[in-house]
């Protein structure tokens, strides 16, 4: 018995790995790595939060239970979008 070849991806954004060097993301056709000492609020945040990602209007990553967003383009091009983050 054969299987069914695979469907298209229907899902436009997916955390694929989460590790102590960082965590990497997948949106639409493209791969990106948030090296952990640029995205610090991810270190200490619970593994389930981090993979519960969306993505919104097209082009803002938004994780629901960490309140954070960052917008797609600054994870193209990071040297033009310097990261402001204060520990509350």
């Amino acid at each position: 018995m054969l299987s069914a070849p695979s469907g298209a991806n229907t899902s436009a954004i997916e955390v694929q790995a989460v590790s102590p060097r960082g965590l990497w993301l997948f949106v639409r056709d493209r791969e990106y790595f948030l090296p952990a000492e640029q995205f610090p609020w991810f270190v200490a945040a619970a593994v389930r939060d981090v993979y519960d990602v969306e993505l919104q209007h097209g082009h803002i990553v938004h994780w629901p239970a960490l309140d954070i967003d960052l917008e797609l383009q600054s994870l193209a091009t990071p040297e033009d979008w310097p990261l402001v983050w204060r520990e509350r």
